[in-house]
């Protein structure tokens, strides 16, 4: 096993055994191959610096690398934003741990040799994190090579393999050529993704929000503290921070519009499409703190005559989030809000059973003025998972979530 900060510094001779410069700077070739190390940069003090490839590598040990080509046949360096650094872009930078939900530091990077017809290839296996890496770090060039290992195995080891590095780069365009993806980032659980922006700053958000998917943006801003969900919609391009909002509940949407300043909630609203823009602006006037304010007008409601099947056929044919789904609310004949049934208590019930049989007593709703106080208590009262906001002809407007209650006091 090899270190990085084994070979900064290291002296480079060519195939002739001649001096040719010291190693400065090692790169990778993301576009190439993810994890080889394609590029050593050789420093030779007031002259241009050289390259030399992979595969001009003989062979490489701590402080020292030899090639297989004369000094003449290597490039001068020209820099190359597809080239990912060790040093500058890795080595002491904030990385993500996807597979530890967490942000980190680099102290070192582990590397392995293969042999590849007579040369040498150096693969990035691993990053150190922890202490091992720092002491290497701290006594390199100062102790015997041999001393620094010793004292470095007496250390707790904390690596993160290769595999499970999440890259930050705010530049998009350097994103791109560095061929950086968030895919990662897009299988975590958006509770653990905004917690790792939270760590992050402005402009290392803002590019992770800018990259992922709609829907996983969606959730993760969802997640976020309010504030620094409007600093991100504040800073994005309208039609993205339309298409975003667009993945949320209209009442999350809602929220997030209200905090923005006018003129950036105008933006976004002119962004959006029609049906979607004119349920969130219906939300936008109730007050934030009462139950029209709470609601979420997308909920399922079907008609209190209706059969279990019946009910169970039409939910498959929706659109509907799954993970959301525990009430369904019924109507009666006069579109007036009757019940509301448990999905446990739909997914048991015999087959032909009509839904105004399942439904749950006491009937209980509020209005869309009812304050959050009152909401709580009720929620609190009668162990609710959902409550459903009303007109004043008792037509459903939309329902309230425990979730939404529980963030509510929570943030409270």
């Amino acid at each position: 096993m090899l270190y990085a900060t084994d070979l900064f510094g290291g002296d480079a001779y060519d195939r002739d055994g001649h001096f040719v410069g010291h190693v400065t700077e090692l790169f990778i070739e993301p576009a190439e191959q993810p994890n080889r190390v394609a590029r050593f940069l050789l420093g030779r003090g007031k002259y241009l610096p050289l390259v030399a490839r992979y595969d001009t590598i003989s062979a490489v040990e701590p402080g020292i690398i030899r090639l297989n080509v004369e000094e003449k046949q290597l490039e001068h360096y020209h820099p190359n934003e597809g080239w990912l650094s060790l040093r500058k872009d890795l080595l002491d930078q904030q990385i993500i741990d996807t597979s530890g939900r967490k942000v980190v530091r680099v102290n070192d990077i582990d590397l392995s040799e293969h042999r590849v017809n007579g040369t040498v290839e150096l693969h990035v296996t691993q990053v150190d994190v922890g202490l091992t890496g720092a002491a290497r770090r701290l006594f390199h060039g100062i102790a015997s090579p041999g001393l620094v290992r010793g004292l470095a195995t007496r250390l707790p080891t904390r690596v993160i393999p290769w595999e499970f590095v999440n890259l930050i780069e705010p530049d998009p365009l350097r994103r791109v050529k560095l061929r950086i993806t968030h895919q990662k980032l897009e299988r975590m659980h958006p509770a653990d993704l905004a917690d790792i922006m939270e760590e992050l700053s402005p402009a290392q958000r803002q590019s992770i929000i800018a990259s992922l998917d709609e829907e996983v943006a969606a959730e993760a801003l969802a997640e976020l503290d309010k504030r620094l969900t409007t600093e991100i919609v504040e800073t994005l391009d309208p039609e993205k921070a339309a298409d975003i909002l667009e993945e949320m509940d209209p009442d999350q949407a809602a929220d997030v519009l209200a905090d923005l300043t006018p003129e950036s909630s105008r933006d976004v609203l002119r962004e959006m499409p029609g049906e979607e823009a004119r349920e969130v602006r219906e939300l936008l006037k109730f007050d934030a703190n009462s139950a029209g304010g709470m609601m979420n007008t997308d909920f399922i409601f079907v008609g209190e005559k209706a059969t279990r099947d019946e009910v169970m056929d039409w939910i498959h044919e929706k659109d509907v989030d799954l993970e959301q789904l525990d009430t369904v609310f019924l109507i009666n004949d006069d579109a007036k809000f009757s019940g509301a049934v448990a999905v446990g208590r739909l997914l048991f019930a015999p087959p032909n059973e009509r839904m105004e049989v399942l439904k749950a007593e006491p009937l209980l709703s509020v209005p869309p003025d009812a304050d959050e106080k009152e909401i709580f208590e009720i929620f609190d009262k009668y162990n609710l998972h959902s409550l459903a906001v009303v007109d004043k002809f008792g037509h459903p407007l939309g329902a309230i979530e425990v979730d939404d209650v529980v963030t509510r006091l929570r943030h409270q």
